[in-house]
C-alpha cells in the first residue's frame, strides 16, 4: 500500500501530510534504527534526523525508483550506520554497561522480532537460511559486507553475490 496522496502532499510541503507519514512510519523506522545502534536515546535522535531529511528531501523521492517505505528505510538505515561509524559514538560505546551486552546477547537471536517490526517477517521466512542470515547482518544489524564476510566466514565476493541473489528473491516474493 503506497500512500501516494500523502507523498504528493509531503512533496508540496504540507505539514499535515508530514505528520501523518510520521505517524504511519515512525515506529517501524525506530525499530530498524534501534536494531543497528542498540540505544533508545540515540535511536530517537536518529529518528528525528531521518524525518528532517525526509522533509528536506521529499522532492527527490520518485515512485519510479521504488516504494516510499523502501526509500524511507534506506535513509534510516544509512543514518544509523553513519552514527555507529562516527568517532563520538565509538568513544561513547567504549565505556558500555553490562546491560548493553546483555541486550545484545538477548537480541542476537531476535531477528524475527526486528523484521516483524517493519512487517516483512512472513516474506523473509520463505527465504533459505543463508539469505535470512545475510539480510539480518547487512540490513538489520548494520554490518558492512566485509564484516558479514568475516562473521559468516565466507569470501567477500560470495557475500556480495549472495546478497544480490537474496534481495532479488525477496523482490520476487514481494511482487507475487
Amino acid at each position: 500500500m503506497q500512500p501516494d496522496d500523502l507523498i504528493l502532499r509531503l512533496q508540496q510541503r504540507d505539514e499535515k501530510a508530514f505528520e501523518k507519514i510520521y505517524e504511519m512510519y515512525s515506529e517501524s523506522i525506530f525499530g530498524v534504527i534501534n536494531s543497528v545502534v542498540h540505544d533508545e536515546a540515540t535511536s530517537e535522535e536518529i529518528l528525528q534526523d531521518v524525518f528532517i531529511k525526509v522533509w528536506d528531501n521529499a522532492k527527490s523521492y520518485s515512485n519510479k525508483k521504488g516504494r516510499f517505505f523502501t526509500w524511507l528505510l534506506n535513509i534510516a538505515r544509512n543514518a544509523a550506520i553513519d552514527k555507529t561509524r562516527s568517532k563520538a559514538y565509538k568513544n561513547k560505546k567504549k565505556n558500555l554497561t553490562h546491560e548493553y551486552f546483555v541486550d545484545i546477547l538477548e537480541h542476537k537471536s531476535s531477528f524475527s522480532s526486528k523484521i516483524d517490526a517493519i512487517g516483512i517477517q512472513k516474506y523473509i521466512d520463505i527465504l533459505e537460511p543463508i539469505c535470512k542470515k545475510i539480510i539480518d547482518l547487512l540490513f538489520f544489524k548494520g554490518y558492512t559486507q566485509k564484516d558479514a564476510s568475516e562473521e559468516l566466514k565466507m569470501p567477500l565476493g560470495t557475500i556480495k553475490t549472495r546478497n544480490r541473489i537474496c534481495i532479488n528473491k525477496l523482490r520476487e516474493i514481494l511482487a507475487e
